[in-house]
């Protein structure tokens, strides 16, 4: 069963608000639980998916927390728009926000269509830029405002077969250098977490080829082993931390 338990550290995010886009299970959903565990009221996105949306705040509201969830698509550029005035009109503010939704297809580059390729990026790594650029004005009014982005061990090895997968992840590394220059005056952080491969519903998922080799931990990550970073950076531990690319992958990619 994948393992979507949050690690306590306390309640350092209490009186926060937290934005979660891809939040309907796997990764997207152990972040908001962590986030919720931490304290922050939490706004669980998903595209279409409004039955496990629910449940993610469901599961939040059942152990104390508040939460809502709000649904749209992020090919979509105003729909940024729309995810921060639900968190705004939920809860007042908006303090954190973290791109986790992603499209992770598979296709030959002879086989690779404009569309294909102007979908994974318009979700990947456009909607994350669009989300920056709809929360910073309300970030800006936080004592520890954050933005991380959910990268991919594909955007640094690179994989056969999903070029545009790969430059959509490797993409978002670049954004959040150039965002964390953008937004240091007003105080916002911006990194990118990246998972390895990690037990998720789906199975081991890393945006890599499947025969890849065990990590040097002996073990694929679970979900919550990526939140609990996701936390740490959106928390006053991680005030210091900006601009950085960090690997939660056990050791399969060492970059």
């Amino acid at each position: 069963m994948t393992d979507v338990t949050p690690i306590g550290f306390g309640g350092e995010l209490a009186g926060r608000v937290a934005l979660v886009t891809g939040a309907s299970a796997n990764i997207g959903r152990a972040i908001a639980l962590a986030l919720a565990d931490a304290g922050a009221a939490v706004v669980a996105h998903a595209r279409s998916a409004e039955a496990e949306a629910a449940e993610t705040a469901r599961l939040i509201r059942v152990a104390g927390g508040r939460a809502t969830f709000a649904l749209g698509d992020l090919a979509r550029p105003e729909t940024a728009g729309d995810l921060v005035r639900a968190a705004v009109g939920a809860f007042g503010r908006l303090d954190i926000v973290v791109h986790n939704a992603a499209l992770r297809g598979a296709a030959r580059l002879a086989d690779l269509e404009p569309a294909d390729w102007r979908q994974v990026m318009a979700v990947d790594l456009d909607a994350a830029f669009w989300l920056a650029r709809a929360a910073a004005p309300l970030l800006a009014s936080s004592d520890g405002a954050a933005i991380v982005v959910i990268g991919g061990m594909s955007g640094h090895a690179g994989a056969a077969g999903r070029a545009h997968v790969v430059a959509a992840k490797a993409g978002l590394s670049g954004l959040a250098r150039a965002l964390a220059h953008d937004l240091a005056a007003q105080g916002t952080t911006v990194n990118c977490v990246v998972p390895g491969v990690i037990e998720t519903r789906r199975g081991p998922s890393a945006g890599v080829a499947p025969t890849q080799a065990m990590p040097l931990v002996g073990r694929p990550g679970r979900p919550n082993e990526v939140a609990a970073m996701v936390r740490v950076l959106a928390g006053p531990a991680g005030r210091y931390v900006t601009g950085q690319t960090l690997h939660v992958n056990g050791g399969a990619y060492l970059g």
